[in-house]
């Protein structure tokens, strides 16, 4: 899922609910939301600034074992931007760096 950078969620809602037609709001923290259309498997993250790392990924992928892709990752040798941790809204994540540079947020949502 694309993490896109905006100034404001609320100015940028309005192109991507309204126009795009990504019209159910999952989730809005004030500095990062995330919207998706009811018709098809289409949705995008808006992003301020994260609210607890240094930098704004490019992309989130969502996986079912983040504890695995961090061992994995650290394993190959991937640099990892932001360790490992539980977030406060309840997702397990971590960011890395790709060979190309891209950095990716690798998260789990808590059950």
């Amino acid at each position: 899922m694309p993490d896109l950078h905006v100034a404001d969620i609320d100015a940028a809602k309005g192109f991507y609910t309204e126009f795009l037609g990504l019209s159910v709001e999952e989730f809005n923290l004030g500095w990062v939301a995330r919207y998706t259309s009811p018709d098809v498997d289409a949705r995008v993250q808006l992003v301020t600034t994260d609210a607890s790392a240094p930098v704004n990924p490019a992309i989130s992928v969502h996986t079912p074992d983040v504890d695995g892709a961090y061992a994995e990752a650290q394993e190959r040798g991937y640099e990892i931007i932001v360790p490992l941790r539980t977030e406060s809204w309840g997702v397990r994540r971590f960011y890395v760096r790709t060979p190309d540079g891209t950095i990716v947020n690798i998260v789990q949502h808590g059950s």
